[in-house]
């Protein structure tokens, strides 16, 4: 007699077990001044820590992959000890989390980098995308600056200091880590033509464009394990400017390169990030990429993202995936998991709250026991 697979049911995962199959997206919010974690986050991760399993908003793996105001990082010992508060607060509850490691490339300003030089990107074209600078304790949005292209001898210090920031994230007590390739940042800039004109190994055919997305795969495996690493890509969408001519051969080409790699996870983000499931002038078959990794051996666990409630997470568990992860809504709703099992309600976000500031809209929204 055949079962049907829910929500709420466990899975393993990597090296994971995990009590529920919702996963809590990264959340960029800026709240970590200096790029160090402090206690508020720690607090509101372990608000969510019901959640199968939670991805850390994105942190930056050095002092010139910053993009964004008040970001935390991995790379010094500062970053590490307010880490573990974190990972800490959320063991406690009995959850599982990763971090989800970030190079931004282009989608930067300079007043964000090191001595105020550019952002560094495959190719020196600018993005039509806005960051986020701080300006009296508010949000700021601005236009990217113009980034200067990596040398080739540069390359293989963003590979090391992928692998650092995954050490790292281990010895702060995360369970593993997400690589950040997807959303128009650096990984994914050299993947799509529209950012990435280069004329060396690292440019031109689809196997040079991919190739520093599998030296990070390969570094960071190595380092801690290929079952506590995860992987974001997001074939179609516009995000920061970014755009491919033929996505998908790039990518069916990427998940055949990264199956035998057995990484915990493939996290797959349908559509336009934050917006639009489908795309008519962007049309990708998600179902021919899945098959793709599984014909090529791949076993890792199939998570996807966009958009998603209730019936359509069910809807896409009875079509093959194993995980659904989850983003604005657990902003708002830190017991997401007991919502979601009780059909609602669903407090509303406040957007006005959501990038900078202190605990109001990120550690006051009620709890359904709260609000009863």
């Amino acid at each position: 007699m055949s079962t049907t697979t829910t929500l709420f049911d466990p899975t393993e995962v990597g090296a994971w077990r995990l009590h529920n199959r919702v996963v809590m997206a990264p959340l960029t919010r800026n709240r970590a001044p200096d790029a160090i974690p402090t206690d508020l986050m720690a607090t509101y991760y372990e608000q969510r820590a019901s959640a199968g399993l939670i991805i850390t908003e994105a942190t930056a793996i050095s002092p010139t992959a910053q993009g964004y105001a008040d970001v935390p990082g991995l790379y010094g010992t500062e970053q590490i000890d307010g880490w573990k508060k974190v990972t800490h607060a959320v063991h406690r509850a009995g959850g599982k989390i990763v971090t989800q490691l970030w190079h931004v490339g282009r989608i930067s300003h300079v007043e964000l980098q090191p001595d105020h030089q550019k952002p560094v990107a495959p190719s020196a074209i600018r993005a039509e995308a806005q960051t986020v600078l701080i300006k009296e304790g508010k949000p700021e949005f601005q236009p990217t600056s113009e980034p200067r292209a990596l040398r080739s001898e540069e390359i293989p210090g963003i590979v090391q200091d992928y692998r650092h920031a995954a050490q790292n994230a281990i010895a702060a007590g995360f369970d593993g880590v997400e690589i950040h390739a997807a959303n128009g940042y650096l990984i994914d800039q050299f993947l799509k033509t529209g950012a990435n004109q280069r004329k060396d190994d690292y440019g031109g055919p689809i196997e040079n464009r991919a190739r520093l997305l599998l030296e990070v795969v390969r570094a960071i495996t190595e380092a801690i394990g290929a079952d506590r690493v995860g992987i974001r890509l997001s074939p179609v969408t516009p995000a920061n400017g970014i755009d491919d001519a033929d996505p998908q051969p790039l990518f069916e080409y990427v998940v055949k390169q990264l199956a035998p790699l057995h990484l915990a996870y493939l996290h797959i983000i349908e559509g336009s990030t934050g917006g639009p499931r489908e795309l008519p002038e962007r049309p990708f078959d998600y179902g021919a990429l899945k098959t793709a990794y599984q014909m090529a051996g791949g076993k890792g666990a199939w998570m996807v993202n966009n958009g998603y409630d209730l019936p359509l997470a069910n809807e896409a568990l009875a079509e093959g995936a194993d995980l659904v992860a989850f983003g604005r809504s657990f902003i708002s709703n830190p017991d997401l998991v007991a919502r979601l099992r009780a059909g609602g309600p669903f407090n509303k976000a406040h957007r006005v709250t959501f990038y900078g500031g202190g605990a109001e809209g990120y550690t006051d929204y009620p709890t359904l026991d709260q609000a009863g």
